[in-house]
């Protein structure tokens, strides 16, 4: 189901004029809904909000966290009275031009997918990745962003099919871990737990941030945030992917060397039991 700017249709829509087609000038939110509870929806707004002011898009006064959260259920509820899944809440610049947009003003499309797994699965499947070394990821701000400029992503998830690969690790100009084709990246040594800092380029993740922030009411455990090279991912004992969507998707398997994920299965566990909550 696709709610375009207020107006639903069925199937996908075809509009070769808009911006983010033609440029790539749009961001997007990928959210996960659990029995129509909007999933981390502050963290989600903010971040779009944010993404909005950087990129120069104007921002409506009806722009508000209650609108988008009334046009999200409403085109999940055509779907299912009681929808879990995930949502994309995609804004772009509506106005025409070349590179030199005629106006600011955005345009939103929301579209909804059931998935089967209501809550984040602890994956207990092979789970293999390597680096991809052919680009690199730019370390700047615009790299943090969440824009439809995702094309080292789509590259990079084309070799790691060719190469019978779950995952790659992107890095970034300076040769530094940055994240996962589809999500941040943890590592773990010990009760030491770190992550690339935004610096690296990689993208200011959801899930990323409420992870920090658990792990920092756990005094057992001890983040970092800090870059780090691709040498430090074998010394590991656990390496995350993370994202909004799946939680934590722990890695097996990373150049013959095999990891555990003890900590990520207790760190998944705690977010599944805020979810049963609601």
């Amino acid at each position: 189901m696709i709610n375009y700017n207020g107006n639903f249709k069925n199937s996908s829509f075809d509009d070769f004029e808009n911006r983010g087609f033609l440029y790539g000038d749009s961001i997007f939110e990928t959210i996960k809904i659990i029995d129509n509870k909007i999933i981390f929806w502050e963290e989600h707004y903010l971040r779009l909000m944010s993404s909005m002011r950087i990129l120069r898009i104007d921002i409506p006064n009806n722009y508000t966290p209650e609108f988008f959260e009334k046009e999200i259920t409403k085109t999940n509820l055509k779907i299912d009275s009681l929808f879990s899944g995930r949502v994309r809440l995609t804004i772009y610049r509506g106005g025409k031009g070349l590179y030199l947009p005629d106006n600011n003003f955005p345009v939103f499309v929301i579209s909804s997918k059931k998935i089967n797994e209501k809550l984040f699965k602890i994956n207990r499947d092979i789970y293999k990745v390597d680096l991809f070394k052919d680009y690199q990821i730019q370390s700047n701000l615009i790299s943090n962003l969440k824009t439809n400029n995702r094309v080292i992503n789509v590259i990079g998830s084309i070799y790691a099919q060719e190469n019978e690969l779950d995952n790659c690790v992107l890095l970034n100009d300076n040769k530094l871990v940055t994240e996962f084709l589809n999500g941040n990246i943890f590592i773990v040594n010990n009760n030491i737990i770190k992550t690339p800092t935004l610096s690296t380029g990689c993208l200011n993740g959801v899930m990323r941030k409420k992870i920090i922030e658990l792990i920092k009411k756990v005094p057992k455990y001890e983040i970092q945030e800090k870059d780090f090279s691709p040498y430090e991912l074998v010394s590991s004992d656990e390496i995350w992917v993370t994202n909004s969507i799946s939680g934590i998707i722990p890695v097996t398997e990373y150049r013959r060397k095999s990891f555990t994920n003890n900590i990520g299965t207790i760190i998944i566990s705690y977010f599944n039991k805020q979810f049963t909550g609601f």
